[in-house]
């Protein structure tokens, strides 16, 4: 079945039978099927697809799930994750009806097609700008989760200075430089990113192993009587505790963002029919996997879940094995970030090259262009891991702009500017409604963050 019925399905085969619809100011594929390492390459499957869809959005967001029901209570916070996905399942159906009948293959090129060359220019900023958060984070994550931080004066030791102590090889500069070298280089060189399927795979399982270990911890703990009964509804005495419940939007927008991946998933499937099944399985996987750990994270930790649910398992949990557990969880979700990584960095270069050289040739087609960008974006993640004191407020901020721009304002605006007249009535009205809605609790986000910020001061990390 065809997206949006634009495009008869003859036409989108096996991939061997069929010819790309490339868009000559895509940096996404070469214009030529059987262009320099793609001559071999008959397609990506369906399972390779699903799995690097879901990489892409399964990242650190899942970590700040469980603090959401502390905001929200359990039934509006589930409430919410599921809701967010069937909206994100919407913008994305809309993307990939439009590309079809524009004949894009890549986000910017139907942005350009929607609204000239700034809409091109703007979706490519927007994703740079929080690919570049999102990574630069997932690096800080991995260099305190391995190697410790000490925040507002008290240390919290890694996992390596726990079982080696502190010595020069366990510090966040060689841990990082060792993680670069031996991880992110090497999957960042990969030219296709069904190359990455594998570690795509990888990547969930360990997502996965991190729930099951917190599923039995609060199990045991329930059955041990230890585990409190959570808060069902939020609970709301004034203006300021109302408002208080947007500040959790950015991080709902930011768990479920993956569109900058899609078109190019779709562009190397074996039969891109099957796109909208790789994003429906992909959606209902990670969904299940967020309200899962969401509950048992809640329940687990009730009143005391942190915004990073990862800090609470650096904390003495009271069952047998804890410090193993412990470690076990912090090892996992480090090894699923750097699997990660990859993914996220993928479309990150492909837009600042499309940003950069516009009219050039493919990326994927110039060795030199490929590996300078390469080389440059990663060093410039690399300083900014090890020497900014702390991106996390500036993180919530990119969430509430970046983030929800790619994932629901330009989709929507796409589908109300129309150029070819395949939008319904229903469309624009949820088109209309997602910007409505994005626009409003974002906002109040926004005011709410900078509220505290200002009122607190920003968080110091050593």
């Amino acid at each position: 079945m065809t997206i949006g019925g634009v495009k008869p399905i003859k036409e989108k085969k096996a991939r061997k039978s069929k010819q790309p619809l490339v868009d000559e100011k895509s940096p996404l594929l070469p214009t030529k099927h059987g262009e320099d390492s793609f001559d071999e390459f008959n397609g990506a499957s369906f399972s390779g697809a699903v799995f690097n869809l879901s990489t892409t959005i399964v990242g650190a967001g899942i970590m700040a799930l469980p603090a959401t029901m502390k905001v929200l209570g359990l039934i509006p916070g589930v409430a919410a994750i599921i809701f967010m996905a069937f909206l994100t399942n919407a913008s994305i159906e809309f993307l990939l009806r439009f590309s079809r009948t524009a004949k894009s293959v890549s986000y910017s090129g139907l942005m350009e097609d929607a609204f000239g060359n700034w809409g091109r220019i703007l979706i490519q900023l927007c994703v740079l700008v929080n690919n570049i958060g999102v990574l630069i984070v997932y690096m800080i994550i991995i260099g305190d989760v391995l190697s410790g931080t000490t925040s507002d004066g008290v240390h919290h030791a890694g996992v390596l200075e726990g079982w080696f102590g502190v010595q020069w090889w366990t510090g966040r500069f060689f841990v990082l430089v060792a993680t670069t070298l031996a991880v992110f280089a090497p999957l960042a060189s990969l030219k296709r990113i069904d190359s990455l399927r594998y570690t795509s795979a990888l990547s969930v399982a360990l997502a996965v192993v991190f729930l099951v270990i917190t599923v039995g911890i609060t199990l045991y703990k329930l059955i041990d009587g230890t585990v409190q009964m959570p808060r069902l509804f939020p609970e709301v005495a004034n203006m300021t505790s109302f408002l208080n419940l947007f500040t959790v939007v950015p991080v709902l927008v930011t768990a479920y963002i993956c569109h900058y991946n899609v078109h190019s998933i779709d562009n190397e499937l074996d039969d891109n029919t099957k796109i909208k099944a790789v994003v429906s399985s992909s959606l209902a996987l990670c969904s299940s996997v967020y309200v899962m750990t969401s509950i048992f994270g809640f329940l687990l930790f009730g009143d005391e879940t942190l915004d990073d649910v990862l800090a609470n398992f650096s904390t003495d949990l009271g069952i047998p094995f804890g410090s193993v557990l412990n470690d076990s969880v912090r090892v996992s979700y480090a090894a699923h970030l750097m699997l990660v990584f990859p993914i996220v960095f993928y479309p990150l270069r492909l837009n600042l090259d499309g940003l950069i050289f516009p009219v050039a040739s493919p990326l994927t087609t110039d060795n030199t262009r490929f590996a300078s960008l390469s080389i440059g974006l990663i060093a410039v993640i690399f300083v900014a891991a090890n020497y900014i004191p702390s991106i996390w407020d500036a993180f919530q901020f990119t969430g509430a702009t970046a983030a929800v721009l790619i994932g629901f304002i330009l989709p929507a605006s796409i589908t109300l500017r129309d150029r070819y007249g395949i939008s319904t009535k229903r469309d624009r009205i949820l088109a209309i409604a997602m910007i409505a809605l994005a626009v409003f609790s974002n906002v109040i986000a926004i005011y709410s963050d900078a509220y505290a910020l200002l009122k607190n001061g920003p968080a110091t990390r050593e």
